[in-house]
């Protein structure tokens, strides 16, 4: 535990060197959507529909930009590896008396706090600004979804970051999977609306399972495949934490 308060410590004292970081991470997110909901929600003035529910398109892009902002908080965390490995602290913080388990859970716990925060002040704010209707007694299944949902796509960004040498190859392969996964996803539009093989690629994405709970835990959509998309979620995580456990204890020593 110590170890990990001190991982934690760390990404703090790194965060704050840099008013600019903390404003985009904070800040970002309510800036995408007051920007693109207000454009998006006069194009789509009569609403859209997910499930059997009937929802203004800002009330349906809020989880979606909740689900871009936990990719990128995990895509900023993950290309620190490379910050690290260029000013060679990462060989050392390797040396230090903790498992490599405890060192990527330190990294994530204080980011999946900066999470929270970021979650909190874009739903306050769109609540308030765009009478969006929040659930508020979802509010605890909502900050799990967030901390999970974060924690799952760091180590899945984190297996890349650690198995790849280069950083502009993990810049393409980011902005690749990035694009892909996006835009494959239920976060700009239902899925319901998608053509037949865009629907069929959003359905095993899991950007779109992690859009698709938070739309339920923030604004109560009733979608039936919640259940099991919150459990494969889970399992990508698990998969994906044991995978980049493996490459952080042995990739970087070859």
């Amino acid at each position: 535990m110590v170890m990990i308060l001190a991982v934690m410590y760390r990404e703090f004292k790194i965060r704050i060197t840099s008013m600019i970081w903390i404003f985009y991470d904070l800040m970002i997110p309510l800036a995408y959507l007051l920007l693109f909901g207000l454009a998006f929600n006069a194009a789509f003035a009569q609403g859209v529909t997910t499930g059997t529910q009937h929802i203004s398109y800002n009330a349906f892009f809020l989880p979606g930009v909740l689900a871009m902002s936990a990719f990128g908080i995990a895509i900023n965390t993950s290309y620190g590896f490379f910050v690290d490995r260029d000013n060679g602290i990462f060989y050392e913080i390797l040396t230090y008396p903790m498992t490599r388990g405890e060192f990527l859970i330190g990294k994530i716990v204080f980011n999946s706090i900066l999470a929270l925060l970021q979650a909190g002040l874009t739903i306050c704010m769109g609540s308030l600004l765009l009478g969006i209707p929040i659930l508020w007694e979802r509010a605890g299944l909502l900050a799990i979804v967030v901390v999970v949902g974060t924690a799952g796509w760091f180590f899945f960004l984190s297996f890349f970051a650690l198995r790849i040498r280069r950083n502009d190859m993990f810049n393409t392969l980011l902005n690749a999977m990035y694009f892909i996964l996006m835009f494959a996803s239920s976060i700009f539009y239902p899925v319901e609306t998608m053509p037949g093989w865009l629907r069929w690629l959003s359905t095993f994405n899991p950007l779109t399972w992690h859009t698709d709970v938070l739309r339920y835990a923030t604004i109560g959509s009733d979608i039936p495949a919640v259940p099991l998309q919150s459990a494969a979620f889970i399992v990508f995580s698990l998969i994906w934490f044991g995978a980049s456990v493996h490459a952080l204890r042995y990739r970087v020593v070859e």
